[in-house]
């Protein structure tokens, strides 16, 4: 970097330059602080004639017009020849005007505010051979890349002063080539049609139309013959990265824990950063600021946290920031990995039955966790913080409780080894152990059932392999009994799919058919039983509870056929001693809920067309009042809602 400097340095030393030099580097390498850190101040401390050089910079990022330029250099220049000012910048040790400031000062010029009377030396305005000016983000001016560099030409030719233009001359290209593009597009379209070279098939179509844009508005070669005119030098800033990390994590030596921590792992960020595939400095910056909150929360919350969690949390921060803002994925890439047990099964599945449907997450954890060996390594509550700026305190806490209780493999049950860790990390004596373990726990049926359909895959899988001592015969027969037993006092599944797309099943497909198929007919028992134990909470409400009945049944029973799985005389019963006013709230609510889900809740009609028969066998005989009068609007609402499925529920030899 010092050869850059001192190169630098010798073209604004040169007596006489009708040229610039250009400081091309990628976003985010720290092209900005490199002037204003080594150059800028190195400038100001030379001298010439026995005058100070003076540095004007200014960012180009978002100027509309040339004017605009102008107007900048006029603040910057006013702003820096006003005595006042720059003795209260001498005796503050300020080295710049914040931008704040100078709108302020601008204004204070613009309307003759001065200080004590003083007036500008105008004289100043005619000394160019001590100003150095440096113009940054070219790419990112929303003015014609062409006339800007044509309008810096007239400082640099007529005026002869040093010129520095800082940029992204990558972007540039890109920016260059896909301005007005449709409108290019257009145009080259109906050109190669007029010129009766449309439709002709010597080229594709796309690299027909792709030449006559580069003939017709090839601005990147404006660009060349401009740059050739007015640039004399490009210097590569490509730095390596040993030599700014010290000066990155400087910003932490107010948190000694924290620095200690940083630069015992600088060879972690540095490779973690590399991996990245970017030299986006400013990424990584971000990366750090996000992970100085992390690691406080954990010093504070969870003290003395294992030193290799740490690092992962280290390496996680700075992989996942990279990952999202540098654009290389779409934010919901993670989104539905809920914890590390997922995660890590995922990659089980990916790399055990070759699994390529999350093919991003094995490439992600294999790029970024090359040669370094963790078993904790996805962290909900980090990948949450980094894509929503939010640090979610409940998240945060179950991750860590999570990580106390299971970083330790060693004290994992058998069965979550299996599916969250690849099987050949596992030692043979270990591996026959945890085998009949996890054997023994389906046996029992002491898993869930979704994790013993999980299982059953690893185990055809190892059977194939040679690896256990059982067939697949006998397999299905102990996981068939198991997955029977587990039905007893397992939950329902709502998302099978999801959670057998941890696992390869495909892999081992001919031996799944028969387990998945026994899987689903248990699962949709488990559905019923879940289901009819909502009807029995919800449906006790009534008539006692009826604003806990609204509140659960809008919640939870809108959409679902609820009344399938509740005795109908029990319901009658409820019902018709609830007073006039719930009769008739129910009723509407019914009506209402049958017209938004017709679909979904037909299965229920079966026990409607009885519930509208136990009434109608009430109502028989029974003298006018209010509630009879409610009961049989009711009753005729039942109907209606019947009507809409024009067909019979019940067989006729079942019919009431």
């Amino acid at each position: 970097m010092e050869d850059l400097v001192e190169s630098i340095l010798d073209y604004v030393r040169s007596d006489y330059t009708d040229y610039a030099v250009m400081i091309n580097g990628e976003w985010g390498v720290g092209k900005t602080h490199f002037w204003n850190n080594k150059i800028r101040k190195k400038i100001e401390s030379m001298q010439l004639n026995g005058k100070r050089y003076t540095t004007i910079y200014m960012s180009l990022y978002g100027i509309s017009n040339l004017e605009d330029i102008s107007k900048k250099i006029f603040i910057e220049t006013t702003q820096l020849m006003d005595k006042n000012l720059r003795k209260f910048m001498a005796t503050t040790g300020q080295t710049t005007i914040p931008e704040y400031a100078k709108t302020g000062l601008d204004m204070a010029n613009f309307f003759g505010v001065t200080q004590n009377g003083d007036k500008l030396d105008y004289s100043e305005f005619f000394s160019t051979d001590d100003k150095v000016l440096c113009f940054d983000d070219l790419e990112r001016a929303n003015v014609d890349v062409i006339d800007i560099l044509g309008y810096i030409n007239n400082f640099v030719e007529h005026d002869h002063i040093k010129t520095i233009i800082i940029c992204n001359e990558k972007e540039l290209s890109t920016k260059l080539k896909s301005s007005n593009l449709e409108m290019k597009t257009f145009i080259a379209t109906y050109l190669l049609d007029k010129q009766g070279e449309l439709n002709t098939t010597d080229k594709p179509m796309v690299e027909k139309i792709k030449n006559k844009i580069e003939h017709v508005f090839d601005k990147a070669n404006d660009y060349e013959r401009i740059k050739e005119k007015l640039i004399g030098e490009t210097f590569e800033y490509a730095p390596k990265f040993d030599y700014i990390i010290n000066g990155i994590l400087m910003r932490y030596e107010n948190n000694p824990d924290l620095i200690r921590f940083l630069r015992e792992n600088t060879r972690l960020i540095i490779l973690t950063f590399e991996r990245s595939g970017t030299r986006n400095l400013r990424i990584l910056k971000h990366a750090l600021n996000d992970f100085q909150k992390i690691y406080e929360m954990v010093e504070k919350n969870y003290p003395n946290t294992n030193n290799r969690v740490m690092q992962t949390m280290l390496i996680f921060t700075i992989a996942i920031s990279f990952e999202i803002k540098a654009g290389k994925i779409t934010k919901d890439k993670f989104v539905n990995i809920k914890d590390n047990e997922e995660y890590k099964s995922i990659l089980v599945s990916s790399r055990t039955l070759m699994d390529n449907r999350q093919f991003y997450i094995k490439e992600f954890d294999s790029n970024y966790y090359y040669n370094f060996k963790a078993e904790y390594r996805f962290f909900k509550f980090i990948e949450y913080y980094v894509r929503t700026r939010i640090f979610d305190m409940r998240l945060f806490k179950e991750n860590m409780e999570t990580i106390r209780n299971t970083v330790d493999t060693d004290n994992l049950p058998g069965y979550k080894r299996l599916l969250t860790e690849e099987y050949w990390k596992i030692s043979d004596d270990e591996f026959d152990k945890i085998i009949k373990e996890v054997l023994e726990n389906v046996k029992e049926g002491a898993l869930e059932l979704i994790d013993i359909v999980k299982i059953y895959a690893y185990f055809s899988y190892f059977s194939r392999k040679g690896l256990i001592d059982y067939d697949i015969k006998t397999l299905k027969s102990v996981f068939f009994n198991g997955m029977n037993l587990s039905s007893l006092k397992s939950s329902y599944c709502s998302n099978v799919e999801g959670e057998l797309s941890k696992v390869a099943i495909e892999q081992v497909e001919e031996d799944m058919d028969d387990i998945i198929k026994h899987f689903n007919n248990l699962n949709a028992q488990l559905l019923d039983k879940m289901y009819k134990e909502k009807a029995e909470e919800i449906f006790k409400c009534i008539p006692m509870k009826m604003e806990s009945f609204y509140e659960k049944f809008d919640r939870e029973c809108m959409n679902i056929p609820i009344f399938k799985y509740y005795d109908v005389y029990q319901l009658f019963q409820r019902i018709s001693c609830a007073s006039n006013e719930d009769i008739v709230l129910i009723k509407e609510k019914l009506i209402k809920r049958s017209e938004k889900y017709t679909k979904e809740i037909e299965p229920e009609m079966k026990n409607i067309k009885q519930l509208k028969q136990v009434i109608d066998d009430y109502l028989k005989g029974k003298d006018q009042s209010i509630k009879i009068v409610m009961l049989r609007e009711f009753s005729n609402s039942l109907g209606y809602i019947l009507d809409k499925y024009k067909m019979s529920f019940l067989p006729k030899k079942e019919e009431i």
